[in-house]
């Protein structure tokens, strides 16, 4: 079986196709799948260049869907033909989160889906939303349910509630689609205009330039008459957060997702309290939360927008265009 694997200390030029034993056939409360699709990540991406250390030989991606192939004894959730979609946290079912590390997380503490198949237990995936192919549905993975948990489990958007979202990214456009989906009013920044032009199309309520507009924190609260966003998906880290401060409302939240900017730096203590915010750190969500969002997918129609699409054997390429930083929603790979 090949598996693209990642010697030790990573870098995109060791990337290479390896012969690893078939896993063969699923035992107790396993599922065997084949794997066709998966996306990329930030934090993918922090494993192949070698920024984040992971084992000599990993399998890379944490995203991944295809179709299963035998289930094990007493396996009922899943049949074979069925297409599947991984769990980033595959030992955390539901609840409140129980995990703050990546020890278990595919394609970093443990082998990840860039390979042909795999045998693990049935509840490490869920069913993807109908009429997804493979590559669509591993997009929920990772960046569609950070959206999801950031806007409908932890802040609990409603119709009429304004949102701020940082980039045009996997989880912003993920974001977009959610809280248009829920009649919500989206304010996004970029620094380019033809990816606000595209956000518009998606149906954005108010862009801005951040690269032109220094104080837009400021400007999406005008935006907004003054009061300020109900809630701000904020992926930049420290280099951000004062801005998105400035952006959301008394009493706002923000769910803090990503470090784009850096993994330490100044937090505005005396403004956020001053705010009385709710700042909120989030990594992914639980099997029953991607399982309700399957359900509200299929219940919208909504489909993840893939900037585009490589081939597995053209993995190193398609993380060199992720880091240039030109691509508007997730990268897609295919196999």
């Amino acid at each position: 079986m090949k598996a693209m694997t990642l010697p030790a200390p990573g870098g995109l030029d060791r990337l290479a196709f390896a012969e690893r034993a078939d896993p063969g056939a699923p035992g107790l409360q396993q599922i065997r799948v084949a794997l066709h699709g998966s996306s990329l990540n930030y934090h993918d991406l922090g494993i192949a260049t070698g920024r984040m250390p992971s084992a000599d030989g990993r399998i890379p991606l944490a995203d991944g869907a295809g179709i299963v192939e035998a289930v094990g004894e007493g396996v009922s959730e899943f049949a074979v033909g069925d297409m599947v979609v991984s769990c980033f946290f595959p030992d955390w079912q539901d609840g409140t989160p129980t995990v703050g590390d990546f020890s278990r997380t595919p394609g970093d503490g443990i082998d990840g889906f860039a390979q042909e198949h795999v045998v693990l237990p049935a509840t490490a995936f869920t069913h993807a939303p109908k009429g997804y192919d493979a590559v669509e549905a591993a997009t929920i993975t990772t960046a569609g349910l950070t959206a999801w948990r950031a806007l409908v489990v932890d802040a609990q958007i409603k119709a009429g509630d304004t949102l701020l979202l940082l980039g045009t990214g996997g989880v912003s456009i993920w974001a977009l689609q959610i809280a248009k989906a829920m009649g919500a009013r989206v304010a996004i920044s970029s620094s380019s205009d033809e990816k606000l032009a595209r956000a518009e199309a998606l149906g954005a309520d108010f862009t801005l330039n951040y690269r032109s507009d220094e104080k837009w924190g400021r400007t999406v609260r005008d935006w907004t008459g003054g009061r300020g966003v109900d809630h701000v998906v904020e992926v930049g880290g420290p280099g951000t957060l004062a801005q998105s401060i400035e952006a959301v409302r008394v009493g706002g939240h923000i769910s803090l997702i990503g470090v784009l900017t850096g993994v330490s730096g100044e937090v505005p203590t005396a403004a956020l309290m001053g705010k009385q915010a709710r700042l909120q750190g989030l990594i992914v969500g639980s099997r029953r939360e991607q399982q309700e969002f399957v359900r509200a997918l299929e219940a919208t129609g909504i489909r993840p927008v893939i900037d585009r699409r490589f081939p597995l054997d053209r993995l190193a390429e398609a993380f060199q265009y992720e880091m240039d930083g030109s691509h508007f929603g997730k990268i897609g790979i295919e196999w």
